[in-house]
């Protein structure tokens, strides 16, 4: 468990107690894209309350499974803020069905399930513990389930909230990575300014050297698996093929040991 999906499933277990012992405390938080102006709040609020305890349940059990690698692949602060993202997002999209009332986190747990899929794409996912889906398929299918919901006027399914959380998560992982040291690292070894191959080597050999370092028994145990598939690939297919995220987990690891 990593801390903010940690925190993330207190804080939501503990607000749909407290909305159920005062339910017009439960009103007063959810989203009602018309008359947002009066509870400006509702936006972020929505995200913490839940309308039943199954509600509750699939959507933690969501932030459970899919969270924890995503914090670690991306950060806690970052994860933090692409779950807030996904969750803003999915409350915009709400205004496309204006009179209805929001509750919820899945817009936020969608972003969460985008972004797994993103860097685990063929991780097999087990629907209901039986069916084996891959994670990139299993994104598709809500996809178009969302869609043709929100296109069929939802039956009381915020749909268009979900395809918010997929929105708002695939820009904040796309602007992200564009923005990242390890982007920049690329974009500069590869492009026409590049630096001179015995000075790629040499940078090369140096990181290989600080991110040997990193001791897998000194982390989480979600880090600890991460860092075991980002080494698989560099033994098998050499520091050329880790891709700018590799680089940056290695390095905000590594950096600890200065």
């Amino acid at each position: 468990m990593t801390p903010w999906v940690r925190r993330l499933l207190i804080a939501n277990v503990l607000v749909f107690f407290v909305t159920q012992l005062q339910p017009q405390i439960g009103i007063l938080l959810a989203l009602y894209p018309a008359g947002v102006l009066l509870r400006p709040w509702t936006p972020l609020t929505h995200m913490f309350v839940h309308a039943d305890m199954w509600h509750l349940f699939f959507n933690m059990i969501g932030l459970y499974f899919f969270g924890p690698r995503v914090e670690a692949r991306l950060g806690s602060g970052r994860f933090l803020v692409m779950y807030l993202v996904a969750g803003l997002t999915g409350a915009l999209f709400s205004f496309l069905t204006p009179t209805a009332l929001i509750v919820g986190a899945s817009g936020a747990i969608f972003g969460v399930e985008l972004a797994f899929a993103r860097y685990w794409p063929r991780d097999r996912i087990l629907i209901w513990g039986v069916i084996p889906i891959e994670a990139r398929w299993l994104i598709a299918i809500m996809t178009f389930v969302s869609l043709q919901g929100a296109a069929m006027g939802g039956g009381g399914i915020a749909h268009w909230a979900h395809l918010g959380g997929f929105v708002g998560a695939a820009v904040f992982i796309f602007v992200w990575e564009q923005l990242s040291p390890a982007k920049s690292f690329k974009a500069r070894a590869s492009g026409a300014s590049a630096p001179p191959v015995t000075a790629r080597v040499l940078g090369d050999r140096s990181a290989l050297e600080r991110w040997s370092r990193i001791r897998p028994e000194d982390l989480h145990e979600v880090n600890r698996a991460e860092l075991e598939r980002i080494r698989r690939r560099l033994d098998e297919h050499g520091i050329a093929s880790l891709t700018p995220g590799d680089r940056e987990f290695l390095d905000r690891f590594s950096a600890r040991l200065n």
